[in-house]
């Protein structure tokens, strides 16, 4: 188990690495967007308005990291907020005309960057390929309660 371990952990490392995801300042795709602000433009362009807590729960970022990502895009007319009027503690994003452009962008410029990595892939595999990743998310998605309730 422990070279199965080690394969896992080093794989998905060299995966991000090659993949652009440790680039701060720009999307493995070229936009130059951290990886947090491009999603989120993602999420609210499939989604519509939503809250900051289901942005950050969808994005995987906590509370204060949302807020600021949100008052970032909400400086850049990207986005705009507004008090829940169910809970008005409860802040919705929604994006303006200006964050769905650039949104429609992302989105635009992450197809292609996937399907040139999938042109990469023997067409015979492509499937297996997904379909490890898809275990991989259930895995994640399995692991998260109790790695977060490890969290100092």
């Amino acid at each position: 188990m422990v070279d199965g371990v080690e394969a896992l952990r080093c794989v998905t490392q060299r995966f991000f690495r090659r993949f652009g995801a440790l680039a701060g300042d720009r999307t493995p795709c070229g936009e130059p967007l951290s990886m947090a602000h491009a999603h989120a433009l993602m999420v609210l362009l499939a989604r519509g308005e939503l809250s900051q807590q289901a942005l950050g729960a969808e994005l995987g970022i906590d509370k204060s990291n949302v807020a600021r990502l949100c008052a970032k895009m909400v400086r850049e007319e990207q986005a705009r907020q507004r008090a829940s009027k169910l809970d008005g503690r409860s802040r919705l994003v929604s994006l303006t005309a200006r964050g769905v452009r650039l949104a429609q962008r992302v989105e635009g410029a992450s197809r292609a960057r996937f399907a040139s990595l999938l042109e990469g892939i023997p067409s015979g595999r492509r499937a297996d390929v997904i379909a490890a990743l898809e275990h991989l998310v259930s895995a994640l998605d399995a692991a998260a309660p109790s790695t977060e309730r490890s969290l100092p």
